[in-house]
This record gives C-alpha cells, structure tokens and sequence, in this order.
C-alpha cells in the first residue's frame, strides 16, 4: 500500500513478473519515492489501474503520464472523466471486461458509487488479489470479486456513529452513508464473514480520517468476524501505506 485514505490512495501489486500500480491518488513524487524505497523503478510499471476519476484516486496521474509513459488501464467513463485527459491520451486505454496484462488476468467488476463508471478490480495469476474500495453498498457482484482472494484490499471506512455526530454538514453526510458513498465498518466486516475461503490477508482501507481510526476499524471488524467464530489476518491501512505482504 503506497497510500490509503481520502487524501489519496495507490496501491502496488507485483504478481508473475507483472508491475501493477492501482491508482494514482497521491503525487508522482510520493509514488516514484515510495516505490523507489523499494527497489522499484517506476520505469518498469507494465500498466496504471484506474478503479475511478476522483482526485484522491489519480492525483499524481498526470504528472506520471509526463514523466513515464505508462499505459493507463479504466472504463470508457473513467477515463471521460480525468480533468485534462487529453494531456495523455495516448497512454488511456478503455476496459470493457477481462483483460490480460503479460500472464496476469484482469477482471474488472462495478462499484456502487458516486462516480461516472467506477470499479473494482480481480488480478488473478499464481494467486489473485481483490481490490473494492469506494464502496456504497457490498452487491453481489463485488462479494462473488471478494471470494478465493488470497489478498483482499476493503474498504472500512468509516463508524456510523462518529460520522452522525461529527462536524461533516448533513449533506456530506448523507453522499458517505448512501448506497453510492462509502462502506462502514459493520458493513466490511458481515461482508468478510460471508467469505467461504479465509484469505490470507486482509488491508482496511479507504479510512477516514474524520470519522473512523486504525484501532476503532479493526476492533470493529474483529468483533464481528468472532460472532460467526471466525478469524482472518486483519491489518488496518494508514494514509501514508507501508502495509505488505508478500507471497
């Protein structure tokens, strides 16, 4: 996890030979910092996954396009929806269903949210890894993406208590709690119980900083996941990452 949070999110996944980057929610800096902390040149990235348009989502995204060339990987409306798109556009690649990116597959899946075409996605090689963050509601489409991950990035964004009573204007609000906002801890962790295969690790994500914390998400979570007697390697993300796992 490069990042995770509303003020930006990135994540790196390295699978079969294949260099992914998902998203590109902070700046190019803090993304070329944090991958060349890890031996990585951005150079050698095979493509960008864009799950959505938001900013905290493609932040950097530009200045990476200018700087490397990266082919960039989103829906039709994703990639209508990039501010100053046509900067880059010969990098934008539009994604209509599962696609392969050297001996990795891509599976794409809808996401109930605010945001003209937005996404999850599924990239399944020696193991496959599950990314659903940006999460109204968990629809079946998203559990089904969810299940035989051995790595799964959730999203846990928020206590719906905290967010009620906290200082957010009642419209802001009400866009987080609907089905076209984001997910709140109770909703991730039923959703993690109705799992048939334990995966090997779980990253929270997406947390808010306002109105949820690392403790309170994972708590949360693994209370919920002891009513139904069960157990996963949990681990909550902090807005500037450094989560990994390696398999």
């Amino acid at each position: 996890m490069l990042a995770s949070g509303s003020k930006g999110n990135s994540v790196y996944i390295e699978l079969d030979g294949v260099r992914l980057l998902i998203d590109a929610g902070i700046s190019a800096a803090r993304i070329t910092k944090a991958l060349r902390a890890n031996e990585i040149d951005p150079q050698t990235i095979d493509a960008i996954l864009l799950t959505h348009e938001h900013i905290d989502h493609v932040r950097g995204l530009k200045t990476l396009s200018k700087q490397y060339h990266l082919p960039i990987l989103a829906t039709r409306g994703t990639l209508a929806g990039i501010d100053g798109g046509a900067v880059f556009a010969e990098d934008m690649h539009c994604v209509s269903g599962d696609f392969c990116v050297g001996d990795v597959t891509i599976h794409p899946f809808p996401i109930s949210h605010d945001a003209a075409d937005p996404c999850g996605f599924r990239v399944e090689g020696s193991y496959c890894c599950t990314l659903a963050t940006d999460l109204g509601v968990v629809t079946d489409t998203v559990q089904e993406a969810m299940e035989g991950a051995d790595v799964l990035v959730f999203e846990a964004n928020h206590d719906t208590d905290l967010l009620r009573k906290g200082k957010y204007p009642w419209p802001l609000k009400r866009r987080i709690l609907s089905n076209r906002g984001h997910l709140a801890n109770v909703e991730a962790g039923w959703a993690l119980t109705r799992m048939k295969k334990i995966p090997h690790k779980v990253f929270l994500a997406h947390l808010s900083e306002e109105n949820n914390g690392p403790d309170l998400a994972f708590n949360t979570i693994k209370d919920i996941l002891a009513m139904r007697g069960m157990t996963m390697d949990v681990e909550s993300c902090l807005p500037e990452g450094g989560a990994e796992v390696k398999l």
